[in-house]
């Protein structure tokens, strides 16, 4: 695996520039996570539309056609010799089961639809990566005081002892090195 600060360059950048790279990747990170979801919405709005419409169509043959026509088909049906209530009761069956058959068909386009999945996970992975980072600590540096050199051992020349600075000295040292 290779070391991000490796890169040629990488070196050379400044605090504000790593900070405005990140502010521009997370942007357009975001960017395309809103793209993702404006598309698996509006396939799913399709869907949606789908089923209204057949619900609307359902609606309106009930409102309008079933009047008009089943007094035309009740009297066709009694002119072939049955009974006018017999002929008015086949006549409203068959359109409640018409409206019937329209409404099964609008419940399964609506059982279609769905969430933006693939923009869900997307951006519950993008959450757990970005809740993993943390900063990197710089070394505090106090006013007037310079760091004891270290060895290819990994000790101070004589031996001293390196007092660690309070978290107030790296708070201050972390604020001087960003300005």
């Amino acid at each position: 695996m290779s070391d991000p600060g490796n890169y040629a360059g990488s070196a050379d950048r400044s605090l504000g520039q790593l900070v405005a790279s990140a502010t521009a990747e997370v942007s357009a990170l975001v960017h395309d996570e809103i793209a993702l979801a404006k598309a698996e919405v509006r396939r799913d709005v399709k869907r949606g539309v789908a089923g209204s419409v057949a619900f609307i169509v359902a609606g309106v043959l009930i409102l309008f056609a079933v009047p008009v026509l089943s007094f035309a088909a009740a009297y066709g049906i009694h002119n072939l010799g049955l009974g006018l209530a017999w002929s008015f009761l086949i006549v409203g069956g068959a359109f409640i089961l018409l409206a019937v058959v329209l409404a099964l068909i609008a419940i399964a386009k609506f059982k279609k639809v769905k969430p933006p999945e693939k923009s869900i996970a997307s951006a519950k992975q993008t959450a757990a990566v970005l809740q993993g980072v943390k900063p990197h600590p710089r070394p505090a540096v106090t006013a007037g005081a310079s760091r004891p050199a270290v060895t290819a051992s990994g000790s101070t020349p004589a031996g001293k002892v390196v007092a660690k600075p309070s978290v107030q000295d790296k708070a201050s040292g972390v604020a001087r090195s960003s300005t």
